[in-house]
């Protein structure tokens, strides 16, 4: 079994392996006609339920035959230009090298002695981020798992700086459209039910600031603690930017944390032409990007930076065995000083390489691009009578409604939406989510692939229609 291990006598074997995989998925990407198969739940696990995991099949043909069957055949295929759902992008060649490289040396960025110039490198790309983030000199930060580890962290260390002892007094603001995992931070963080306090949006999906200048203002009076302020820069459903410069005038008022969740529109970093939106976004005490979203990274590669560095200490724990105390003063730098997480990935190479490749101008290119793609999308939705469509995109969201003019009824229209998108799923010609606005079923495309063009979008919305009449026909046929 020593023969497995990947070590200076098996670099042939390992060169053989990996290339037979990369050989694999490279011809399975290119004879993809479709994002999905429509592989049902109930087809696909019993191929994987008779697999005997104790009887080992000893070859690596066999295994990636097997492989074929069980992941690969009915894998979902973001790189398709019809995958439109979620905030899954396609990925640039050079992260994937990238991943392939850490994969193999495997550094843990915990402690310099794990990493040495992987620690380096993580904190050259916290600088650059920062940079562009306009955080200024005393910025830090450090590499996550993904947006809500993110957030996670920042709101702890909003809840260390908040001026109280006592959680059940403060408070965390944000959107009636923020993340769901400002509430489950919440929760982890032993907060109240009552903690979280949503704030109306507007017809754009924006937070209403005259609304939160009233619950701040509410907070205080009552007597509790305003911690932090969520603005969400993209959110999930609709890709809106809250308005962050006045969010971040209401905060230095009422001494509360200004956290802004980029995750999704933290891509406008790099953008060519539409960097302006995140205006405001300097001014923020943390901030969450994931650059798996709107970098073109593979899964997973995100960040929570600071604009004071000394707040992370909130994060530090020291064991002898690992990075005892001494290690700050002889200057070694250990990433686990700043983070939650202790054994973790060099996700960072996979955006290093990529700025070493193709720049930060190339990934802003690619993201424009999608943004554009959107506006246009927009236009095609407004001016079909098929379809309601909901606000004008920020970033590369459409959210809309299929419409029909011979039915009035909402609760019907909502089972035809459904039903198009089940019936979409299970054809394997497209992939779009769903999301509820006001009540009411919506569906929804997120646009990342700079491969999908208007004709993509057109004939998409075509086949939504088409399997929303038809069930519609279907159900008028039962009632008659």
């Amino acid at each position: 079994m020593r023969s497995h291990l990947l070590n200076d006598t098996t670099a042939e074997q390992y060169r053989r392996s990996v290339t037979q995989g990369v050989e694999r998925v490279a011809a399975k990407l290119a004879t993809t006609d479709r994002p999905f198969t429509g592989v049902t739940v109930d087809a696909l696990a019993p191929r994987i339920d008779e697999i005997d995991l104790d009887q080992p099949l000893h070859d690596t043909t066999a295994v990636l035959d097997e492989l074929e069957d069980v992941y690969l055949r009915d894998a979902v295929y973001f790189h398709h230009p019809r995958y439109l759902a979620h905030l899954n992008c396609p990925v640039v060649i050079p992260a994937v090298l990238g991943e392939a490289v850490l994969s193999a040396v495997n550094s843990s960025l915990d402690t310099w002695d794990q990493s040495a110039g992987g620690t380096l490198i993580e904190r050259k790309l916290i600088d650059w981020t920062a940079g562009r983030i306009g955080l200024g000199p005393a910025a830090d930060g450090v590499f996550t798992s993904g947006g809500t580890q993110s957030n996670l962290q920042a709101l702890l260390l909003a809840r260390e700086e908040a001026k109280t002892d006592d959680l059940a007094r403060l408070r965390v603001f944000a959107s009636e459209v923020s993340h769901f995992s400002v509430q489950k931070s919440a929760k982890l963080l032993g907060l109240g039910q009552d903690a979280v306090v949503s704030v109306p949006v507007d017809h754009d999906k924006r937070m209403q600031t005259v609304a939160l200048a009233r619950e701040l203002e509410r907070c205080r009076r009552d007597g509790l603690v305003p911690m932090a302020v969520v603005a969400t820069a993209g959110t999930t459903d609709f890709g809106s930017i809250d308005p962050l410069p006045e969010i971040a005038g209401l905060c230095e008022q009422f001494d509360a944390w200004m956290h802004v969740d980029a995750a999704y529109g933290c891509g406008l970093l790099a953008s060519l032409k539409y960097r302006d939106r995140l205006a405001g976004i300097e001014h923020a005490d943390s901030v969450t990007v994931d650059y798996h979203k709107s970098f073109f990274q593979p899964v997973s590669s995100s960040a929570v930076l600071v604009k004071d560095a000394s707040t992370l200490r909130h994060a530090t724990y020291h064991a002898e065995y690992l990075n005892p105390r001494r290690m700050v003063q002889e200057r070694i730098p250990n990433q686990v000083d700043k983070s939650l997480q202790t054994t973790r990935r060099f996700d960072a190479l996979k955006l290093w390489v990529t700025l070493r490749v193709m720049g930060a101008d190339g990934i802003g290119q690619l993201f424009d691009e999608v943004c554009d793609l959107a506006r246009e999308g927009w236009e095609l939705l407004a001016a079909d009578p098929r379809f309601d469509v909901v606000v004008e995109p920020s970033l590369s969201t459409l959210v809309f409604r299929y419409v029909p003019a011979s039915v009035t009824d909402p609760a019907e229209i909502d089972r035809a939406n459904l039903h198009a998108r089940k019936a979409l799923f299970a054809s394997g010609d497209a992939v779009v989510a769903g999301t509820k606005v006001a009540g009411r079923h919506y569906l929804k495309f997120t646009l990342l692939n700079p491969e999908t063009t208007t004709a993509d979008i057109t004939a998409v919305l075509d086949l939504i229609a088409g399997h929303a009449e038809q069930y519609l026909g279907e159900s008028l046929d039962r009632a008659s």
